[in-house]
């Protein structure tokens, strides 16, 4: 009866040391902090990240994306990927053009946004946008710019918090 017992719990420490590894090293628990997303997120929304770096390069418009803060990299911002490399990126009269089409926002807050030069995502970079046009700090800004691929941590995958919202996020 001992040695079942032992045998169980060194199984169980085994099976949390790995979960607690997979859980480190491939997946993350996010907190919005502010309202950049909304409506798709609202503040204090508990999000699970995917930070598998392999799968980090293959970045998609529309992904909802982590990314560090270029200015200071101990900071987070949430954003959603709304053009990657060799695209090329324009807001004109409220509307958002990638590559001369005009693309439908489902998701975005506000009607009126500022105006933004046409410009060319470079190699290994992407350009991001808040659902909360103005009042998001994002590629419009000089300070964010053209995101790295390096300074992306991770794609969101589902919303855990609040329960009545947990599932996918669009």
């Amino acid at each position: 009866m001992i040695r079942k017992t032992f045998r169980l719990a060194k199984y169980t420490a085994i099976l949390l040391l790995i979960a607690v590894f997979i859980i480190n090293f491939t997946f993350q628990i996010v907190t919005v902090s502010g309202e950049s997303m909304i409506p798709t997120m609202q503040n204090n929304d508990k999000l699970l990240l995917e930070t598998k770096s392999n799968q980090l390069k293959d970045v998609k418009k529309n992904e909802i994306v982590v990314i560090k803060y270029p200015a200071d990299i101990s900071q987070r911002l949430i954003k959603r990927v709304i053009a990657v490399a060799g695209d090329k990126v324009k807001i004109s009269d409220n509307v958002l053009y990638i590559n001369g089409k005009i693309i439908n926002e489902y998701y975005k807050n506000e009607r009126v946004m500022k105006d933004y030069d046409e410009a060319l995502v470079p190699q290994d970079s992407i350009f991001v946008l808040g659902d909360n046009r103005n009042y998001s700090k994002d590629s419009r800004s000089s300070d964010i710019g053209f995101v790295k691929l390096n300074l992306l941590e991770g794609k969101v995958i589902i919303r855990l918090y609040p329960f009545n919202k947990m599932g996918r996020i669009r």
